[in-house]
């Protein structure tokens, strides 16, 4: 196993959990927004791909946080996590804003076989040889770790869109298909909102004195656009209001299928299913057209096994072998 699938199990993410509560307080209010580099994550939790696939849940995180701090000093951390929950309700109550997405991604994704400018300019992004020592470096940071730091995200989201003017898609599609951490929701809404899409005209500018104060002066960038011109886009249809019961397991002999959305199956609300059989459908390349990241791949792939292992057990049924879709 490699160390990214080694690592690609609930009881590594309890691990990585326990380990980073006790800076889970004041420490992190003070010190999360420096982006020491890939050697030096200690500021941040690093449990976000344990997060994205329910390996652990938001509410055990949200539990050990406040055993060991009061609310008040751990109010940043608790933000950061109900950011996602936010973030998943709202693509949930407006799938026509990832519908949007996937149907431009794929236009310009054509775009780029036909326009050999663009074609060039998304190359030289996407392969970190633009000449903005930050970007550059972020790149081969994500290509090699499948992990950026939140700052820089926000900033490589806004070279991407306001310095280096390519599209707002094909650069949600990159991080997409090369996060670990890698969420519909979280990833889709995060760069509209950097380009002014989701919090309509407000948009997020990479300064140079900013980035060279929050990374400690690794970084000094250069040519960064000097201004940031929100995006638009036709309006939304009105948020559609979410059910108000959920439809509860029937009773009765059940298949219980995973997938990389969820795998704590202990909490799965299942009444009185009788689970017979457990089966994992691994269909991440899904998440692009283009290639996704080896590492994404493998990291998803561990974890579904670790949820299949797991689910058998606590069900108490057989674990059948993972379907490729």
């Amino acid at each position: 196993m490699t160390p990214q699938t080694a690592l690609a199990t609930r009881a590594a993410g309890l691990a990585r959990m326990a380990a980073f509560l006790p800076s889970a307080g004041r420490d992190y209010a003070r010190n999360r927004n420096f982006d020491h580099g890939p050697q030096d994550r200690d500021a941040v939790s690093g449990l976000s791909p344990y997060i994205r696939h329910r390996l652990i849940t938001e509410r055990e995180l949200l539990d050990g946080v406040l055993s060991r701090h009061a609310l008040k000093s751990a109010e940043k951390f608790i933000q950061e996590v109900f950011w996602r929950g936010y973030f998943k309700g709202y693509l949930e109550a407006q799938p026509q804003i990832w519908a949007r997405y996937q149907r431009a991604r794929d236009r310009w994704i054509e775009t780029l076989g036909v326009d050999a400018a663009l074609a060039k300019n998304y190359e030289r992004a996407i392969s970190g040889k633009t000449g903005i020592d930050c970007f550059d470096s972020w790149v081969k940071e994500l290509l090699e770790t499948g992990y950026l730091h939140n700052h820089a995200r926000m900033w490589f989201a806004s070279i991407w869109i306001f310095t280096l003017k390519l599209p707002w898609e094909l650069g949600a599609d990159f991080t997409y298909r090369c996060f670990l951490d890698g969420d519909p929701a979280s990833n889709t809404l995060s760069w509209r909102w950097v380009g002014g899409l989701h919090t309509r005209g407000k948009t997020y500018l990479a300064r140079a004195a900013n980035i060279r104060e929050y990374t400690g002066g690794r970084f000094d960038p250069g040519g960064l656009a000097q201004e940031a011109q929100a995006l638009e886009e036709p309006e939304l249809e009105p948020i559609r209001t979410a059910p108000r019961e959920r439809l509860a397991a029937s009773a009765g002999p059940a298949l219980l299928l995973l997938t990389e959305e969820d795998l704590h199956p202990e909490s799965l609300a299942l009444g009185s299913a009788d689970i017979r059989a457990v089966v994992a459908a691994f269909a991440v390349q899904g998440r692009s057209p283009l290639p996704v990241s080896p590492s994404v791949l493998s990291f998803a792939e561990a974890a579904l096994a670790d949820g299949l292992t797991r689910a058998g057990a606590h069900f108490k049924a057989p674990a059948e072998p993972m379907i490729d879709l």
